[in-house]
């Protein structure tokens, strides 16, 4: 599968919004409302499309990618590039996280050289956090919102 990067559009934020996890990953789900759209379109967030033009995922950077609970904490005091992604829910558990996110890494690598890279996940999402281990990740902190545990993580 090849990976192309593009501007955020009406079109595919309103798709992005409408995308359904399964459980436990519901917990990323998001509702279809204009502010949300109205989020995306004007934060620092991307498409990620095959070569037909789909949309297979996403990524944000900066404060688009943090957890605002994270600043009580501290977590995010230092000067690194905040990332935030995900995937098309029926391409997730097959294999592609892995290409997915090393073709965003470069893209964040070129664009914003010298820079330590930063995500915030949550804990129980362990199949996410073996795939930034594997792709040079480390973690960082951990801090508690509500009843979700998140943890930062860094790649130099």
């Amino acid at each position: 599968m090849q990976f192309n990067i593009r501007g955020m559009t009406e079109q595919f934020a309103v798709e992005i919004l409408n995308w359904k996890y399964e459980a436990p990953y519901d917990f990323y789900n998001n509702d279809l409302s204009a502010e949300n759209i109205r989020e995306l379109l004007d934060q620092k967030y991307y498409s990620v499309v095959d070569e037909y033009g789909q949309l297979i995922g996403f990524f944000c950077i900066g404060s688009a990618a943090q957890v605002p609970i994270g600043h009580v904490y501290g977590v995010y005091l230092d000067d690194h590039i905040d990332i935030g992604l995900g995937m098309k829910p029926d391409l997730t558990g097959k294999g592609y996280g892995y290409s997915f996110f090393a073709y965003i890494l470069q893209y964040i690598k070129e664009t914003y050289t010298n820079k330590i890279v930063r995500l915030t996940v949550a804990k129980f999402n362990i199949r996410a956090i073996r795939l930034y281990e594997k792709l040079g990740f480390r973690r960082k902190t951990e801090f508690i919102n509500h009843s979700t545990v998140f943890i930062t993580m860094l790649k130099e």
